[in-house]
């Protein structure tokens, strides 16, 4: 399960106070968002290039020359563009082999307010849409591999391609302000929506993908979802990402591990420790694949010692996930 639904039911009014604070891991504001990355006070995170979010207008009619078609997040190369062309205002995509990260790899995790560039490590996971190539670029130039955050299983009202997703791809509310759940049957539908968002993530520069909320065969989707549909799913944004040169990670889905480790690239987990779960994670180490995790309730010294001796990338974070951190 993933950190919205483990929230679902017992702690749903606690969780949709805390949801309308942070609007989804969006990047409203919230008084944690000038913590500083080590978990001090400050008055601003440090940052060399502030985000942009995408303001593409979800809707446009095609051929109108005003903005992105629908399901075309802005970023992504427009129809008509040369082959072989980059588009204003991106970085040249990844080439060759893709990122193939390893266990031990230290990590940063931010989804809301402006992304803090001063935290040494050597991966960044930020949100796709929300940051344009500029940041991609200036962490790149410091060395840094960086994940593309994309909800890939559940519709959300703010994204600038909200308007792209047919009502009849969206199911019962996940629990989030503005969120529902996608009908992943679909695929004939979703596929080519999945496609623009990972087209986005490439042409701004990023290496790898985290598809979020991957799980709804297992929750209260509003549609008869099986295993099988799961898989067949989840296997397709593998593929989109592989076809474009990018890293994808499995986000939790932990009963699947086993049949989506070839598929998958590394793992990013939430709450191992809290569910006593982490075990079950392990075979992507055993795999040389990286584990990025994290949990929100317990301190570090509740899990460190189990995950670091498993070959996990974990730290402590606050679940507006915004630049505060904890290492191991």
């Amino acid at each position: 399960m993933n950190r919205r639904n483990r929230l679902l039911p017992a702690a749903l009014a606690l969780a949709t106070a805390t949801a309308l604070l942070v609007s989804s891991c969006s990047s409203s504001g919230s008084e944690d968002d000038h913590d500083s990355a080590d978990g001090s006070q400050s008055t601003s995170p440090t940052a060399t290039a502030p985000s942009n979010p995408d303001t593409g207008t979800p809707g446009t009619p095609s051929g109108t020359g005003t903005g992105p078609a629908p399901g075309t997040p802005s970023g992504t190369t427009a129809p008509g563009t040369p082959p072989g062309t980059t588009p204003p205002g991106t970085t040249t995509p990844p080439t060759g082999a893709r990122w193939q990260p390893t266990p031990g790899l230290t990590w940063q995790w931010q989804l809301g307010g402006t992304v803090d560039q001063s935290v040494d490590v050597p991966v960044y996971d930020i949100d796709g849409f929300e940051n344009d190539a500029s940041v991609v670029a200036a962490l790149h130039a410091k060395g840094r591999k960086v994940i593309c955050y994309i909800n890939a299983g559940s519709w959300e009202d703010f994204r600038p391609d909200s308007a792209a997703f047919a009502k009849s791809l969206q199911g019962s509310d996940t629990g989030w302000k503005g969120e529902k759940w996608f009908d992943i049957r679909k695929l004939d539908q979703l596929k080519p929506l999945m496609a623009a968002r990972f087209d986005m993530c490439r042409s701004k520069g990023f290496d790898a993908i985290e598809p979020d909320t991957i799980e709804a065969y297992n929750q209260n989707s509003g549609f008869p979802l099986t295993p099988d549909d799961q898989l067949a799913y989840n296997r397709m944004l593998a593929q989109l990402a592989h076809e474009r040169g990018l890293a994808i990670g499995l986000k939790n889905d932990l009963d699947q591990i086993p049949a989506l480790l070839p598929d998958f690239d590394f793992a990013v987990n939430e709450e191992c420790s809290q569910f006593d779960e982490c075990d079950r994670v392990s075979p992507f180490i055993k795999a040389g694949k990286a584990v990025f995790h994290v949990e929100y309730k317990l301190d570090t010294d509740q899990f460190c010692a189990k995950t670091k001796a498993l070959g996990f990338s974990s730290m402590q974070k606050k679940l507006d996930l915004n630049a505060w951190r904890k290492p191991c």
